[in-house]
């Protein structure tokens, strides 16, 4: 029986993969890297940790990683938090979990203020049992780690009594290192070829098509 869902952030309740993407060449070419927006975009939904990696030249990385990663946090919250909005439906679908007798988690590699500030722009923060950010994890995704803090936060809950709604492979090869099921949507970018390959039991379009068919999902609690 489905007790609990865990849910990635970005890309899945919050339309933000452009905008990431964005912020990060924006950085990157800050400090002298320029790096194409479709290749940048395609590594959204990993940690800033796992980005940086095969991007920059190793030595630079080690020795400018906080800093890079500061510039990059401090520029997303002034210039591009402000025009993130939340998917169709969110809401909603959290209100149907709740009436479920269902918990909702979400399980972020983003940092703390920025999951605070997406469950205000979701408006779902009373909905909410517990939410992870990269303060809970030593990595990011794809490592299974964010889910395994998540799962901490259930206890005593176990993986099978719960399921993963992500966007993107990473969520769903994080999770699957973490013994969780992953439902996929589309919202993120990634084509649902990609994301079934990646481990996805089954994938919707959006938040919204996800709760129009939740009796039939994954999802369902029985």
């Amino acid at each position: 029986m489905i007790k609990a869902v865990i849910f990635d952030v970005d890309g899945t309740l919050v339309d933000t993969v452009d905008l990431h993407a964005a912020a990060w060449v924006e950085t990157l070419k800050h400090f002298g890297f320029e790096v194409a927006f479709s290749d940048m975009r395609a590594q959204i939904g990993k940690g800033g940790d796992q980005i940086l990696h095969g991007l920059l030249p190793p030595d630079l990385l080690e020795q400018r990683r906080d800093e890079i990663e500061a510039f990059r946090a401090d520029l997303f919250e002034r210039e591009y938090l402000p025009k993130a909005r939340a998917f169709p439906s969110v809401r909603a679908l959290f209100e149907h979990i709740r009436t479920a007798g269902q918990r909702a988690v979400l399980a972020s590699s983003g940092k703390e203020d920025e999951v605070e500030g997406y469950k205000k722009i979701a408006n779902i923060a009373d909905l909410v049992e517990a939410a992870t950010s990269s303060d809970d994890a030593e990595r990011s995704k794809p490592f299974p780690d964010i889910f395994q803090a998540a799962l901490e936060k259930l206890s005593p809950l176990s993986a099978d009594e719960a399921v993963v709604v992500g966007d993107t492979p990473y969520d769903a090869e994080a999770a699957r290192h973490a013994g969780l099921r992953t439902v996929g949507v589309l919202s993120g970018g990634f084509s649902e070829q990609a994301l079934r390959e990646a481990g996805c039991i089954a994938v919707y379009r959006d938040p919204e098509d996800l709760l129009r068919n939740y009796g039939s999902s994954p999802l369902a609690a029985s």
